[in-house]
């Protein structure tokens, strides 16, 4: 499944109807959820009957199209099919019990409730919102594609503006040739990765960068008295300012990650556990600065796209073992070059990048694939939470 994105272009009173639809989607999934919680054995057919009785209830619920309305009724049941299935599995810690959204911030139609124009650039909104014709801003050629391969149509609000996504079905695979080339990525936080060559690419740390930046604008809001206009824009460049980080660190994260994966045959990286990882306070900011979770995600996709192996491997002793002998080093996060009684001298990220291509060949660790149908390289729900549901790729024209 492949997103297309483009940026909506309307009138001030679309937006609003933007904003109405979404308020909507958001009750009618709260609606489903407060019914779970209040009648036992409730299922996903009970959740949709209860949709049909709302619709019937309230008017704006009705003015918003019947497909969309589906959607959020299909969101809050999913919210409740990972509850069981965390409870089942006893998985330690909390299990995620469904809560209240209280600030969505999209609306999702089916096949109905919206009509693309000839030249597929402006798309119309049909049901009673009042969203009406938007023009759609951005450089994908959705002419490429059959009307009925788009499964979904999302609309988007953001800090920058109002998004309108393109759920299309589609394969999404390039033949290239092969490298013959086998590697092994160490990330960290010093440098953003170091492979099995020696090779290290800097770690840009863009929250760190944009970190004053933010802080002003911070006191900013601080400063504007509550419920003020003032304060709404101030609100806004804030929002703006993390937006714009955000989209630096997914960017930085997919070119790289495409440059590993068109360079080599084989790439071997450690099964981390991000989510835990981040409960070390000393480290949690740097950590997610880093963008590891990206780097992988992309990594996974692009292996599928370009027909290249991924594996994710064990990171255990990685960074203790020496890569020559196989001894075990032990050292500390600040000693950064690794010493063995063996001669092997090399800087510890380097070493434990030889380490990792190691494992990968031995144990072939999780082969696998983030890419959406395909198996991915960890298991679901354990390591990268929501990785399998998640439908946001790129475009294939990259």
């Amino acid at each position: 499944m492949l997103v297309f994105e483009f940026k909506g272009q309307g009138k001030t009173a679309q937006y609003l109807a933007i904003d109405e639809a979404i308020l909507t989607a958001q009750f009618v999934r709260n609606k489903c959820i407060r019914y779970w919680m209040d009648n036992e054995g409730v299922g996903q057919k009970d959740l949709y009957r209860h949709n049909t009785s709302l619709r019937a209830e309230f008017s704006f619920v009705k003015n918003l199209n019947s497909h969309a309305c589906q959607t959020a009724v299909e969101r809050a049941y999913s919210s409740i099919a990972r509850f069981y299935s965390n409870c089942r599995k006893s998985i330690p810690g909390k299990k995620g019990y469904p809560k209240f959204k209280k600030n969505s911030r999209s609306v999702e139609y089916k096949t109905s409730g919206w009509k693309l124009s000839g030249n597929r650039k402006q798309i119309t909104f049909t049901d009673k919102k009042g969203i009406g014709k938007l023009k759609l801003k951005g450089t994908w050629d959705l002419n490429f594609y059959q009307l009925g391969s788009i499964k979904r149509v999302r609309l988007v609000h953001r800090a920058d503006g109002y998004y309108v996504q393109f759920l299309v079905s589609a394969e999404n695979k390039v033949e290239g040739e092969p490298t013959g080339k086998a590697i092994g990525l160490d990330v960290g936080l010093k440098e953003f990765y170091t492979d099995s060559n020696g090779h290290k690419e800097p770690n840009p740390r863009f929250y760190r960068e944009g970190e004053k930046r933010l802080g002003f604008l911070q006191r900013r809001v601080s400063h504007r008295e509550i419920g003020s206009a003032n304060r709404k824009k101030a609100i806004n460049r804030l929002g703006r300012k993390h937006l714009k980080i955000s989209r630096q660190r997914e960017e930085h994260a997919k070119k790289t990650a495409r440059c590993v994966i068109q360079s080599n045959d084989w790439v071997a990286y450690e099964d981390l556990r991000i989510k835990n990882l981040v409960k070390n306070h000393c480290l949690a900011k740097s950590i997610s600065d880093a963008g590891w979770y990206q780097f992988r995600k992309w990594l996974e996709y692009f292996g599928v796209k370009f027909g290249k192996i991924t594996i994710a491997v064990n990171p255990a002793y990685t960074s203790q073992k020496c890569s020559s002998c196989g001894t075990i080093v032990k050292k500390s996060l600040s000693t950064r070059t690794h010493v063995c009684r063996c001669g092997c001298i090399l800087d510890r990220d380097w070493n434990a990048a030889i380490n990792i291509l190691k494992l990968a060949f031995s144990t072939a660790g999780h082969v696998g694939t983030y890419a959406s149908g395909d198996p991915t390289a960890t298991l679901i729900g354990e390591i990268l939470s929501g990785q399998v549901r998640s439908m946001k790729e790129e475009s294939p024209s990259l």
